[in-house]
C-alpha cells in the first residue's frame, strides 16, 4: 500500500499527518502503534515526533487521533492541533475561521489569528486523581523529603511546588493536565540543564501511572518563560503546546508570572494566556514542509 502523507511542524515539533476521511484509507492502515514507530523513525521513515490522523466526527467538525514516536496513543497535542487546522484550511476542507476538533481530551477549538493559529486549550486540570498523580505515593515521597512543605489536603489537593526525589536531585514539581499530564519544574539555567538525563526518569516515575510530560522552565521575567520539554513517548522535542500551556499555569500558581506570558522554546515562541474564563489560550505558527508517499 502506498500511503500519502503531509509533513508539518509547529516551531520544530514535527508531525506526519494522514488524511483518513476516506474510509478506504483508514480501513487499510496497519496497526497504528507499529506504523507510527516506522513513520516517525528519523533514519528509516519520514521522521517526526508524532503521527496525526484526520477523521470525520459525529460530534465536532473533525476528529484528530495522535500517536507518539514510540507507538503510544496520546490525548492531545497543542502544536499538532495547529498543524491539523492549517492542513484543513489550506486545502479548503472547511472555510470556517474556527474549527471544532474531537480529541481524546475533549472538543478543542482552533481559530485563525493574525496569520497564526489560536487554540482554546480548555481549563487546566489540577486535581491529582484527574492528571493523574498517585496521592498515596506522593505522601510517602514527602515523608522522606527534606523540603519544608505541606501535604495536599482535601481542601486543596493540588500538587504545587511539591518535592520529588530523583536519583541525586530533589525537584519541586507542579502538576497540571492540559488534556494530557505535565510535571513542571523550575530551574535556574534551562540551557545547561540535563534534560536527557532527568526527563526520562521523571516521565516513568511511579508517581505517574500514565507516565508524564516534563517541562523544565527558566523564569526570564514576569511575562516570559524559557522552556525545554521531555515529551512522553517522544523524548526531547523543540516545542510542546500543551507543555507551554501547563508551564504558564504553573508559573502563575507559583507566583512567578502573571496570566499572560511568552514561552520561548527551542523552535521559537508561543503566546499563552490563562483567561478570566479559566481557559488557557495558545497562539503560535504552523507550517507545512512537504507532501509525500511511502510504501507500507
Amino acid at each position: 500500500m502506498k500511503l500519502e502523507f503531509t509533513k508539518m511542524h509547529g516551531l520544530g515539533n514535527d508531525f506526519v499527518l494522514i488524511d483518513c476521511r476516506d474510509k478506504a484509507v483508514s480501513e487499510r492502515l496497519p496497526a497504528m502503534g507499529d506504523l507510527s514507530k516506522r513513520l516517525c523513525h528519523r533514519r528509516f521513515g519520514v521522521g517526526a515526533d508524532q503521527v496525526l490522523l484526520l477523521y470525520p466526527s459525529e460530534i465536532a467538525d473533525f476528529k484528530m487521533k495522535i500517536f507518539n514516536a514510540d507507538g503510544g496513543e496520546v490525548e492531545m497535542c497543542g502544536n499538532g492541533i495547529r498543524c491539523f487546522a492549517k492542513y484543513i484550511w489550506d486545502r479548503k476542507i472547511s472555510q470556517g475561521d474556527m474549527l471544532s476538533v474531537e480529541t481524546a481530551a475533549g472538543i478543542i477549538r482552533p481559530e485563525r489569528h493574525r496569520g497564526m493559529v489560536r487554540v482554546d486549550m480548555g481549563e487546566p486540570v489540577l486535581e491529582p486523581e484527574k492528571i493523574p498523580v498517585k496521592i498515596a505515593q506522593s505522601s510517602k515521597l514527602l515523608a522522606h523529603s527534606s523540603k519544608d512543605t505541606s501535604h495536599p489536603t482535601p481542601e486543596d489537593p493540588r500538587i504545587i511546588d511539591f518535592p520529588l526525589k530523583v536519583e541525586d536531585r530533589e525537584f519541586a514539581i507542579t502538576c497540571v493536565s492540559m488534556g494530557n499530564p505535565h510535571a513542571v519544574i523550575f530551574v535556574r539555567d534551562v540551557g545547561s540543564f540535563e534534560v536527557g538525563r532527568y526527563g526520562p526518569v521523571i516521565e516513568r516515575h511511579d508517581l505517574f501511572p500514565n507516565r508524564i510530560n516534563v517541562e523544565f522552565i527558566q523564569v526570564l521575567g514576569p511575562d516570559r518563560l524559557k522552556m525545554r520539554v521531555w515529551e512522553r513517548g517522544a523524548g526531547e522535542t523543540m516545542a510542546c503546546g500543551t507543555g507551554a500551556s501547563a508551564a504558564a499555569v504553573a508559573a502563575n500558581l507559583n507566583r512567578f508570572t502573571g496570566k499572560k506570558v511568552t514561552v520561548s522554546v527551542l523552535g521559537g515562541d508561543l503566546e499563552i494566556e490563562w483567561g478570566a474564563d479559566n481557559h488557557v489560550y495558545m497562539t503560535g505558527p504552523a507550517e507545512e514542509v512537504f507532501e509525500g508517499r511511502m510504501e507500507i
